[in-house]
């Protein structure tokens, strides 16, 4: 497994998760049997800049906050009332993962449309 900081033209594919999360690491495994070109970018480690979470923000809105996790349920009542850029810069792990990079398209998620998409 691939992980450090990397540039969006560095690699084939860039996942935004967690080296923790499973589904992450499950999608991870996946697109390297495909031959992908892939990393892996702990957003605890390297936390997305301002521009990174804008775009993702313009790309899936409040999908991008887990709202089911318990991180989320952890949040106070004043986080939990802030938007959603707000709440992943507090606390990383309530966005939902993976968010999959490939070059200037991004993919939410690792259901059967995703994984259709980016594997051959």
């Amino acid at each position: 497994m691939r992980l450090q900081t990397v540039a969006k033209g560095d690699c084939d594919l860039i996942i935004y998760g967690l080296n923790t999360c499973p589904i992450c690491k499950k999608a991870l495994k996946a697109l390297e049997a495909d031959g992908k070109d892939v990393v892996l970018r702990d957003i605890r480690a390297e936390p997305l800049n301002e521009t990174e979470l804008e775009e993702l923000i313009m790309e899936f809105g409040d999908r991008l906050v887990d709202r089911s996790s318990n991180d989320y349920r952890a949040l106070n009542d004043w986080l939990k009332n802030s938007e959603a850029e707000a709440q992943i810069s507090a606390r990383p792990k309530v966005m939902t993962r993976p968010v999959i990079r490939n070059q200037s398209k991004l993919y939410l998620g690792w259901d059967e449309a995703v994984q259709k998409a980016l594997i051959d």
